[in-house]
């Protein structure tokens, strides 16, 4: 599916006020600069910025010019591995790929009754020591059924970033935690713990911002002795 420029622009341009380029004030990309960087039309830089305007990242003065409105609205939770991780080889394999319309996925992702979803399962090691166990559930119009290999899919934020120039750690996401214990005996056997070992469970819905689409409903089941996170306050 072709991802139309101006959404390619505004998809970047989103990006790059999220990841922290810019601060809440600064002054933004000028339209003639962005026709210069893009080599686009008017027209196609103007759609771009009103898009950027309407979701309330830029704001357009007549006269002054395009300041950036809210450049870190979002990722006042930050989830850190660094301790863990430190000096470590940190590898994901796909374990299984599967397309499925289990009626409960279904509807955790939002769609009808006759849609389906890829279900892929991954385990991530440091070191060779399995601590996380994924489980994706993506709707079917976002996986290339047309793989190489299950381990095109080793990183899902990958796959959306270039396959449909979707940032998925920038659009709106709900997620909730919860200690599991005893760990389910399926869990523990992936993580190669014993079920008395607890797990940290991890639930993430991620929405497209622009229209409200879940993109992926994830469960994540991590073990609790590589379990850490750390959450920070920033003015708004």
């Amino acid at each position: 599916m072709a991802i139309p420029k101006y959404q390619q622009i505004k998809d970047e341009l989103k990006h790059k006020i999220i990841s922290g380029q810019f601060e809440n004030g600064d002054k933004f990309y000028t339209e003639a600069e962005l026709i210069d960087m893009y080599n686009v039309s008017s027209i196609t830089v103007v759609r771009a910025l009103n898009d950027l305007a309407k979701d309330g990242y830029i704001v357009r003065q007549q006269g002054k010019g395009t300041f950036v409105s809210r450049a870190s609205d979002h990722k006042l939770i930050e989830y850190s591995d660094a301790d863990f991780l430190e000096d470590k080889v940190d590898e994901v394999t796909v374990l299984s790929i599967t397309r499925d319309n289990n009626p409960e996925f279904i509807a955790k992702l939002g769609l009808g009754p006759m849609h389906y979803y890829y279900k892929i399962e991954r385990i991530r090691t440091a070191d060779g020591t399995p601590y996380v166990f994924h489980e994706s559930y993506i709707p079917e119009q976002y996986i290339n059924a047309n793989y190489p290999d299950v381990n095109y899919y080793s990183s899902i934020y990958d796959r959306f970033k270039f396959d449909y120039h979707i940032h998925l750690n920038d659009e709106k996401f709900e997620e909730t935690t919860e200690i599991l214990f005893p760990t389910e005996a399926a869990i523990s056997k992936h993580l190669k713990i014993a079920e008395e070992f607890p797990t940290v469970l991890q639930l993430k819905t991620t929405r497209l911002e622009s229209t409200g689409q879940i993109l992926e409903y994830r469960k994540t089941y991590k073990r609790g002795d590589y379990f850490k996170f750390t959450l920070l306050s920033r003015n708004q």
